[in-house]
């Protein structure tokens, strides 16, 4: 009897995994149609791995205007997600004893620097690696003008610069940083900082750091498409960059080096993800845990981004964008699910980037949540948020207050955050349900009161509602908090002239 029943166990396995297939292929093929329906898309490059299968996908073309569908082992800049290589590294370093995340990083510095501390407090090697060095973004900080040249001249100008800006030339300008705010504070994206890691990382080790990723990444990853330079016989496979003009744009400068220089295949890059999600090096769960922030809203590990999902599972998340190309690596380790979506578009604000971070929620919910569940009001917060909707839906959002309060005394741990409230008050009032908006901002005013943007967003809730008092007055709070806020001194100016 132990044969059929094996025999149905096989099929019954095979058929759950053709089913799950399936339905993967479904969602993906919707997210990916609506994303290159969203503005002058060229190609995208996605992968998935989900319970240990993968699943790869290409959409439209390498090139503008010709018929060249991206491949498995398409060639595409991956920008920041080039730091993610970094902080493995660094890792690295540290588990081999040469160093300690909490090492003044002007220990491995040649030269003298004293200004890379404020107020007695050092920056560190964490971080470089965290964001919160307090480094400028770019060196040198002021480019030349270039003169009567369009925004795309402009571009390629910039890169001529910047391919010959030297690592002397950057130490040069090392010096003439200065900070503004104590090392580890607040989190500000820094390509300076990142590529300062790779240059530290060459005198910690006495080697480059080309010959580190191979030792330590690529090489034992079997990543053969992933470099900083494709060498002649690869250059075939490269995908052009546009940006959202479609104007094609110039590869990525070769000054950004560890900050955003590698190039890297589909193929390539789901095998960095398996590894990545697997978690089982020392290493790799050194990257991701969190070093800075708070994990349950946004927190910054080695590189890595993570908070914890309303679902109550581990994001992981990095992303980067070039001039002309645009990439995400989204990691869920708790379900054993990552996608890593690769383009060959992107633009000056972000937008190409948030779109694909769009596309990998709009996957991720759709694998793992049914179409009731995502229906509801309250699909996409906490469960917190939720049980606060449910019970404010059965005794009114007037009493919001004393519901919050109420539900926090039968249950301790229960707790409302600041941002996730922000958020469910404007999703009511995208849905013009402006009463119940409001009564959630007001609730959000009351648990913190010291913040700035909880009244701002009052404020904004009364203007729309056309209560110019009590917007007038919700914006002066904001001011008084934080003076430094442009958007209550604009809408103040055009309140007090009504």
């Amino acid at each position: 009897m132990k044969k059929p029943l094996l025999l149905l166990f096989i099929l019954f396995t095979y058929t759950s995994n053709l089913v799950n297939a399936q339905n993967i292929d479904s969602t993906v093929r919707h997210a990916a149609s609506a994303f290159m329906a969203s503005g002058p898309r060229v190609g995208l490059s996605l992968g998935i791995i989900k319970n240990g299968q993968v699943y790869r996908y290409h959409f439209g073309s390498t090139q503008k205007d010709i018929n060249a569908i991206p491949t498995d082992q398409t060639i595409y800049e991956i920008g920041s997600v080039t730091k993610t290589f970094f902080s493995l590294l660094l890792a690295q370093a540290v588990i081999e004893k040469r160093v300690s995340l909490s090492d003044d990083i002007r220990k491995y510095l040649k030269g003298n620097y004293p200004n890379l501390q404020y107020n007695g407090k050092p920056i560190q090697l964490v971080h470089l690696a965290n964001l919160t060095s307090g480094l400028p973004d770019n060196l040198p900080e002021k480019l030349p003008a270039f003169k009567n040249m369009s925004p795309d001249s402009q571009t390629f100008e910039r890169k001529k610069f910047h391919d010959n800006f030297t690592r002397t030339q950057f130490l040069t300008e090392l010096h003439t940083v200065k900070l503004t705010k104590e090392p580890g504070l607040n989190s500000a994206h820094s390509n300076t900082a990142a590529q300062l890691l790779g240059f530290l990382l060459e005198n910690i080790y006495g080697t480059s750091y080309d010959a580190l990723l191979i030792k330590y990444i690529t090489g034992p990853l079997k990543m053969g498409n992933t470099f900083f330079t494709a060498p002649t016989t690869k250059q075939a496979l490269c995908a052009q960059g546009y940006d959202e003009k479609g104007v094609l744009m110039p590869e990525i400068p070769k000054d950004a080096g560890s900050a955003g220089g590698l190039k890297s295949s589909l193929a390539d890059m789901m095998v960095y993800m398996k590894y990545q999600l697997g978690e089982k090096n020392t290493v790799v769960t050194m990257s991701h845990k969190p070093t800075w922030g708070n994990p349950e809203t946004w927190a910054v590990g080695l590189v890595w981004q993570t908070k914890t999902h309303f679902d109550g599972k581990r994001d992981i998340w990095e992303m980067g964008g070039t001039g002309g190309q645009s990439c995400l690596t989204d990691l869920y380790p708790e379900r054993n699910f990552g996608i890593v979506i690769l383009t060959n578009e992107s633009d000056g604000k972000g937008e190409a980037q948030d779109r694909l971070s769009d596309m990998a929620e709009t996957i991720y919910n759709e694998l793992y949540f049914t179409a009731s569940q995502r229906s509801k009001e309250g699909f996409g917060f906490s469960a917190a948020a939720n049980t606060l909707l449910d019970t404010l839906n059965k005794y009114g959002f007037e009493n919001a207050v004393k519901v919050a309060d109420d539900l926090k005394k039968q249950d301790h741990s229960f707790k409302l955050l600041e941002g996730e409230m922000n958020s469910l008050g404007y999703k009511l009032l995208n849905k013009s349900q402006k009463e119940k908006a409001l009564e959630l901002f007001k609730l959000n005013v009351n648990l913190y009161s010291a913040s700035s943007n909880t009244y701002d967003s009052l404020a904004e809730t009364y203007e729309n509602m056309g209560n110019k008092v009590l917007a007038i007055k919700n914006y002066k709070r904001v001011l008084e908090l934080n003076p430094q806020s442009s958007n209550a001194v604009e809408h103040l100016k055009k309140l007090e002239k009504e």
